[in-house]
Formats: structure tokens, C-alpha cells, sequence
């Protein structure tokens, strides 16, 4: 996850984590925690409630702990005041060295007095936290997936009681840690209920974002389970969007790598096994036959090819564009379908794209006449994760103050030029750079910009020019004697 700022280490630690960690344990008690495991497959969804009392007046900034392996997978973290839907300002310290744990601090509304109490809700998305096991399987064999994690979630505060629930999203599940040795409880450490494996209660938890009680109290868990959907991951994702004000168009085009991360298939792929699995309506949980994507309405000439060629076997199902300010929700369902089902291990390269009105995308400020358009960073691929992203958008010839918001703090981020036909000094590109994008990670780019009146006239007078060219050229080579001997 993106830092909100850059700092030297050592200014950091020295003015900022070291206070915040010795100040914490004032600050707050957990009276009690709550958290909730939905396993799946690339994409783990993870809710954590901390129900916080204030111990002194004016406690407004509470602080959340990371472990390294929960960080190392952690790539969306939001947090909200229970049964409220606004987002409370998140602030990432990094990772402490002494504790062996990364920070954050969360900012209340409104600040607590003493014994004042608070239900704090903290959401991530973990990615690439569960795994094929087996890591090979036999094309008619099922999927199973095993989720690694740690017991006790950690807090610089002291905690009441605590508790984790992992749910499996299959009743199927063939193995649960059971830890020995675990302090904090008199009862049995986990129990199972149907999908659901609870582990805990424990009690009386001392302030736990410490190297010490990580390295002696700490405890690793995994659970093995059922899963019957494909683990579809995408390697990579190049967006290109050109705009175009001669054209009144907006060019969307993706160019993606899929990537099955399900167990790699043991043996040969049979044709017959899979069109008999079809017949029966039961085809493998680690096959990709193909993916739904939910395109923007409005949209036209929508063109999808691999490798080979332009692939016949999709289908896409438009709906007319969407007034602006409407709270109409409709999509444009794009049915993929590959050459060939991606098995378990396998890679899938394509290049999808589609052209749209650019008057569903942009607008026009009279008063300080820019141009304001704005960018769909992804399209949502479900249940996905997006290893590596990079979105680039170019922009009209001649654009000049140009500027951006990302929804997102991007890794790398840069203008530089790019030339195409009928260019002549190049037009901006804009492209940003991310990893471990998710479901969540929705939002907008939106770039300003003004184009001249003589930037209008750019291209029509290159086309011109062109032209008047060859035509001298043809004449002066009409003129030209260039035989040795005259007749």
C-alpha cells in the first residue's frame, strides 16, 4: 500500500512512530475484537472490529498494528465507524523496526472523554494469501485451497477478549490448525460450526504490537478447504485511453495476461473429459471456460484478439449511454470466452478495447476554459487481482496545463510525449503505475486540461500540408526531364 508521504527513516521513527508507540497503551482499551475471515480465492476479505474505550480525555487518534506476514498481503485497508458509511482519514506510519510491526493511525470524528467508547470497523483485502493444495490436480479432480494466518490480531492496546471466525465459502473443509500451547483461554482454541471455524475467546491480552510477544506468544493457523470457482489472477494490465476532440471519441484499450492460479493440471487437457464434464453440467472448479466483464454503457466497435487473431467465440450486449448526473447503474456485459479453457497453471494473453462518446466522459469550464475528463481507472474483473497495472492517457495535440487526480496514489507516475499519425510535436501521455489492485480499488482518474484554438488547427493544417506536398512533389516530377536522350 501507498505511503501518504515520503520521509527520511530515521527522521521518521524519531519524531513520529517512537512517541506514537510509547503514547498508545494510554490512549485506549480494546473491551473487545472481532474478527471476520471470508476465504476465497485470489482475493480474501478481512473485517476487523474493534469495540475501543477511551482511557483519557481527548483521545481522538487510534492506532492499528500489522504483522509482517498480514501487511505482506494486505492490499486495500479502510476504516469506518461501525453502522456509518464515511470513511475515517488513515495514515500510514510504516513499519516500526522495534515492534516488528507496521502502523497506522486513525483519525475519530469526534474525540472520546474518559471511558467514552467507540466501535471501530477496519476492512482489508488480502491478495495472494491462500494457495493450491495440492499444487497438482487431475483435470476431473476438485480444487482445494489452504489459507495461512496468524492467531492473535495485534494491538498496542491491552484487549478484554478477542476473537477470530474464518468462514469457508464451501461447508467442506478438510483441515484446521489446532495451536498448542496458546495463553489467554481455559476453553478449546478452536471449534467448527458448520463453514465456520472460531477461534478463541481469549482473554485479558496484554499490548501486543511487540517483537517480544510476537516471537513468544504468536501463533500460525491455516485452514484447507473446498473451492469451486477458478482462482483467476491478471499478471499484468496496460490501459491505454487516447482522447480524441476531432473525433468527439474516447479509445479505451487492454491489454491483459490472466493467469490461473488454481493447481497446475497433472497430465494432458482431454477434449473428451471436457466436453463430457459440459454435457453434465459439471465442469472442473481450476478451469477458466471464460469470464463475464461489465463494460461501460455506451459503448461501440468493440474489437477482442489474441495472438492468433480476432477471437469469434465472445459476445458483448451494449446498452445506450447514460445521462450525466443519473443515478442509472447499467453496464455493458461482455461475455469472454478464450480459445481454449485455462487450466490450472496456465496463461491466457488477449487485447480487448471498445471506442466511446466522449461527451459521456468529459466536460467544459467556461470560466477557466479547461477541459475535465474523467478515466475509469480499471474495469472490475471479479474476484481478481491485478498483479502489475499501467494506465496511460493520452491526450489531445497541443494540450497544455495539464493535471490529474487519481483516485489512488500511484507507484510511478509521468507525462512524456507520444507520436502517432498525423502528429507533429506528439501529444501528452499521462501513465501511472500500481500493484495488487482489487475489487475495491474503484475510482475515477480525472485530468484538466486547455487546448488552444491554433492546437484545433494543428492536425487540419499537417493533413493540408501533406497534401500540398505530394501534389509539388507530382508536379515537380511531371516538370523533370529525366531520359538521357531526347526524342
Amino acid at each position: 500500500m501507498s505511503r501518504h508521504w515520503r520521509t527520511p527513516l530515521s527522521l521518521l521513527l524519531s519524531v513520529f512512530v517512537l512517541p506514537l508507540c510509547a503514547s498508545a497503551a494510554n490512549s485506549f482499551e480494546n473491551t473487545a475484537i472481532v474478527r471476520t475471515v471470508e476465504l476465497g480465492g485470489a482475493l480474501v476479505h478481512v473485517t476487523t472490529t474493534y469495540a475501543v474505550k477511551a482511557l483519557e480525555d481527548g483521545s481522538s487518534v487510534y492506532t492499528l498494528a500489522l504483522g509482517e506476514h498480514e501487511h505482506a498481503h494486505t492490499s486495500w485497508l479502510e476504516a469506518k465507524l461501525k453502522g456509518q458509511s464515511e470513511v475515517l482519514p488513515l495514515e500510514d506510519f510504516g513499519y516500526h523496526p522495534d515492534s516488528g510491526v507496521f502502523l497506522y493511525t486513525v483519525e475519530l470524528p469526534k474525540a472520546l472523554d474518559t471511558n467514552g467508547t467507540a466501535n471501530l470497523v477496519v476492512e482489508t483485502v488480502q491478495t495472494h494469501a491462500t494457495y493450491a493444495w495440492p499444487q497438482e490436480a487431475a483435470q476431473k479432480d476438485p480444487q482445494s485451497l489452504k489459507y495461512n494466518a496468524e492467531l492473535f490480531v495485534l494491538s498496542p492496546y491491552k484487549t478484554a477478549v478477542q476473537r477470530t471466525k474464518i468462514r469457508s465459502p464451501s461447508p467442506t473443509v478438510h483441515s484446521f490448525s489446532e495451536p498448542e500451547n496458546v495463553e489467554f483461554t481455559t476453553d478449546a482454541v478452536v471449534t467448527k460450526s458448520g463453514a465456520t471455524i472460531t477461534y478463541g475467546p481469549f482473554y485479558e491480552i496484554p499490548p501486543s504490537a511487540s517483537q517480544d510477544f510476537v516471537d513468544t506468544k504468536q501463533k500460525q493457523i491455516s485452514v484447507h478447504y473446498t473451492y469451486d470457482l477458478p482462482v483467476l489472477e491478471v499478471k499484468s494490465l496496460k490501459r491505454a485511453v487516447e482522447i480524441s476532440h476531432w473525433g468527439a471519441n474516447l479509445n479505451v484499450d487492454n491489454t491483459m495476461v490472466f493467469h490461473n492460479a488454481g493447481p497446475r493440471l497433472k497430465g494432458h487437457f482431454s477434449r473428451l473429459e471436457y466436453q463430457t464434464q459440459n454435457y453434465f453440467g459439471r465442469p472442473a472448479p481450476h478451469m477458466l471456460p471464460g469470464i463475464n466483464l461489465l463494460l461501460p454503457a455506451g459503448i461501440h466497435s468493440a474489437y477482442y484478439y489474441d495472438l492468433v487473431g480476432n477471437v469469434s467465440t465472445s459476445h458483448l450486449r451494449t446498452v445506450p449511454s447514460v445521462p450525466k448526473g443519473s443515478n442509472a447503474n447499467s453496464f455493458s456485459l461482455f461475455e469472454l470466452r478464450p480459445r481454449y479453457p485455462v487450466m490450472g497453471g496456465w496463461n491466457y494473453s488477449f487485447t480487448i478495447g471498445w471506442d466511446s462518446p466522449l461527451e459521456d466522459y468529459a466536460g467544459y469550464d467556461k470560466t477557466t476554459g479547461n477541459y475535465v475528463v474523467g478515466v475509469p481507472l480499471i474495469t472490475i474483473i471479479p474476484t481478481a487481482v491485478i498483479d502489475e497495472a499501467e494506465i496511460s492517457i493520452v491526450l489531445p495535440e497541443g494540450a497544455t496545463d495539464i493535471d490529474y487526480f487519481a483516485p489512488y496514489p500511484a507507484l510511478s507516475e509521468q507525462i512524456t510525449k507520444h507520436i502517432t499519425y498525423l502528429d507533429t510535436i506528439g501529444r501528452p501521455k499521462i501513465t501511472l503505475k500500481y500493484k495488487e489492485l482489487t475489487d475495491k480499488h474503484t475510482g475515477t482518474i480525472y485530468v484538466t486540461y486547455k487546448v488552444p484554438f491554433r492546437a484545433h488547427l494543428q492536425k487540419p493544417l499537417a493533413v493540408a500540408t501533406a497534401f500540398l506536398g505530394l501534389f509539388a512533389v507530382a508536379l515537380t516530377w511531371k516538370r523533370v526531364d529525366v531520359r538521357i536522350r531526347r526524342k
